[in-house]
């Protein structure tokens, strides 16, 4: 289409013009302006037009104009299928009746705007020689150094031929004092997918495109490194699974991988229950006294308990006590998250590292922490002597089913040091996320009433009374859609920090060895671009009989655990932790956002915390008889404690006589 140009003699000659070439063979996808005459000003905007790349849409948008400079009024509206469509709307320039909604309409309208011009819409076209390079794969040793010298051919005439990227305009200050992908997105809708974004002396590519997204983190994920991360994480992480340079990085996860195996999964999820029923218990006693709970403490000291036991069999119990290991654990992570989001890095100058009351307490602390994971590899190395058990591919001590003691009787040859960084990673990696997870799920479920109560639905039909077993995690449909919506909406972490090793091309912008990129998973999960209302809370995104959402369904506009080689290797983990802890939640309580509590910020280090807690009314739920199913084995009634009973019927089948005499026992 072309862009909003038209001569003023032509725009005198008609009152309804085409904002398009005169050749256009489609009225459904040009842009039309009305005027009036006599004021020779436009009266009115309408458009059909496509709003993803690669997709037409059928869409519509217009609005009045009073004058060539205010606007005062607004619609948009898109349909989620393809088709092509005459239908025009022209809305009354009613300026006094719709005068409330001039800023926000304002704000929409320029937003559209940009998605008809294409902002948003650079894509990454990929290798144009992608296909005959893995043709030429498969001609053995031979075909490999054709490919070779036919990627290096590419890369070398895109860098020639790319241009600059767009770099971001503004004063830096901006984007401080407060999280700081908020002011990203805001940067994403004004500069597109790929834009450069400088930081006092620093520089930073910031990416918001799928599939730039996907080559970085896929396609040649060989070609970056962690960068900054690895910087930051070094102090606390040392070379564990996640800063680790990549040759470390192999072998670590060649080690650590096979440690979570099915059986030892269906362990973890029985630790989940045990410690969520330990949460139930504390917010049991906050609702007999009507008290209110401030939720993100409670499920960070749940997520701690979990993976100090699965991890290396240290039970902190932090949900009933606290501790000199926790506090220390505690001081170590928030220490971390600082260092993520700092300016200076002056915990890097002897002097004022020594100085410093802050630094010094934060080495008092990761030495207390240090000691104690010391202790505990030499304490699992004496079990795993004197034990008699065969190593094989399920192997699990049934007294000790943690990732250390697998490790260390697998015969994993490695220092205690780097084992030590390995626990340290999995600790840190496996505890925060999972709490801001629930966190916020809990925020969006108190303000989405009838998704709570679908959810609670399932998880009656489901589990009953009873603990949660890893079967039951893929008949828990709506729940994991609870939880992949809630990743949707806040990713952990919001941004995937790379830093590339050499020359390469992004989105046919040359970039050159040495670059930090952010990687906004929050702007992909948000995009007006790639999402039908992407600011709405709906699990039904994703059907539930359908595939559970990855990086690879969703063509990486999902990232809920990075993707490439480097994904997350406990994501199922994770998910089952989060699943289980949310229906054994919700099946004995309901939540709602405490009153006069304050409002529900955000802020930001390793992931999304808020700014003044999560602070909810609990109160007991009372669960609804379950509906027994004629032709089951078995009728399930609730009894008048609140437990499940089920039973069978003489000769086996469930009748309509037999469901009707258990609801009057129990009625009566």
């Amino acid at each position: 289409m072309a862009g909003l140009q038209a001569s003023s003699h032509r725009l005198a000659a008609s009152p309804t013009v085409p904002l398009c070439q005169e050749s256009c063979p489609s009225s459904a996808s040009c842009l039309r302006l009305t005027f009036d005459s006599r004021a020779a000003r436009p009266l009115s905007i309408s458009a059909n037009t496509s709003l993803a790349p690669g997709r037409l849409y059928h869409s519509s948008f217009s609005f009045s104009l009073s004058s060539p400079e205010s606007i005062l009024s607004s619609s948009f509206a898109t349909n989620a299928s393809p088709k092509d469509s005459g239908d025009q709307e022209t809305i009354s320039d009613s300026a006094i009746e719709r005068s409330q909604r001039v800023m926000e309409s304002k704000s929409e309208m320029e937003l559209r705007e940009r998605i008809l011009a294409g902002e948003f819409s650079v894509q990454y076209s990929g290798s144009k020689t992608r296909g005959v390079r893995e043709f030429f794969m498969k001609w053995g040793k031979l075909g490999r150094s054709l490919a070779y010298i036919l990627a290096s051919s590419e890369r070398s005439y895109l860098l020639r031929q790319a241009k600059k990227v767009p770099e971001a305009k503004g004063d830096v200050r901006a984007i401080t004092g407060q999280p700081f992908f908020i002011p990203l997105y805001d940067l994403y809708l004004t500069y597109g997918g790929i834009f450069r974004l400088n930081f006092g002396p620093k520089s930073f590519l910031i990416i918001s495109d799928p599939a730039i997204a996907k080559h970085l983190l896929k396609e040649n994920s060989k070609a970056y490194s962690k960068g900054i991360l690895a910087e930051i994480l070094e102090f606390v992480m040392g070379k564990g699974l996640i800063p680790a340079d990549d040759e470390v990085w192999r072998v670590r996860r060649r080690a650590i991988v096979p440690a979570l195996h099915r059986k030892y999964v269906s362990e973890m999820v029985g630790l989940f229950g045990r410690a969520a029923e330990n949460l139930c218990h504390k917010l049991d006693t906050a609702a007999k006294h009507g008290e209110d709970v401030e939720m993100e403490s409670l499920f960070s000291h749940l997520t701690l308990d979990i993976i100090g036991k699965a991890v290396f069999n240290y039970d902190f119990n932090s949900l009933s006590r606290d501790t000199g290991v926790v506090e220390a654990v505690y001081t170590v992570l928030r220490e971390a998250e600082h260092r993520s989001i700092a300016i200076i890095p002056y915990w890097d100058f002897p002097i004022i590292k020594d100085l410093s009351p802050r630094q010094r307490k934060v080495a008092a602390a990761l030495k207390f922490v240090n000691e104690t994971l010391n202790d505990l590899i030499s304490i699992c190395k004496k079990m795993v002597d004197e034990e008699n058990l065969k190593f094989e591919d399920d192997y699990m001590n049934e007294r000790d089913p943690s990732i250390l003691h697998f490790l260390l009787a697998s015969g994993d040859d490695v220092s205690s040091k780097q084992l030590r960084d390995d626990l340290m990673t999995l600790l840190i990696a496996g505890h925060e996320t999972s709490a801001a997870v629930l966190t916020w799920a809990f925020y969006l479920l108190a303000q989405n009433p009838t998704v709570l109560a679908k959810l609670q639905h399932e998880v009656d039909l489901v589990l009953g009374d009873r603990m949660p077993t890893i079967e039951d995690m893929k008949k828990l449909k709506y729940t994991t859609r609870v939880i992949n919506e809630t990743l949707r909406l806040y990713p952990q972490p919001p941004v995937l920090i790379r830093r590339s090793l050499e020359e390469d091309v992004l989105g046919n912008y040359p970039i050159s060895k040495g670059e930090d990129i952010f990687i906004s998973v929050w702007n992909l999960h948000r995009s007006p671009v790639l999402w039908e209302d992407p600011e709405v809370f709906r699990p039904e995104r994703w059907p539930v009989d359908g595939p559970d959402p990855t990086e690879v369904t969703e063509n990486f506009r999902y990232l809920p655990f990075g993707g490439g080689p480097r994904k997350c290797v406990g994501d199922m983990f994770a998910t089952f932790e989060n699943i289980t802890a949310v229906a054994m939640v919700v099946r004995r309580f309901n939540f709602e956002l405490a009153l006069g509590a304050p409002p529900v910020g955000m802020t930001t280090g390793a992931t999304i915390h808020t700014t003044a807690g999560l602070n909810m009314t609990v109160t007991h739920r009372i669960r609804p008889p379950v509906i027994p199913v004629i032709g089951e084995s078995t009728i399930t009634t609730i009894e008048e404690n609140g437990s499940v009973k089920s039973s069978r019927p003489s000769n086996g089948v469930v009748t309509l006589n037999a469901c009707r005499e258990e609801t009057q026992k129990v009625t009566k």
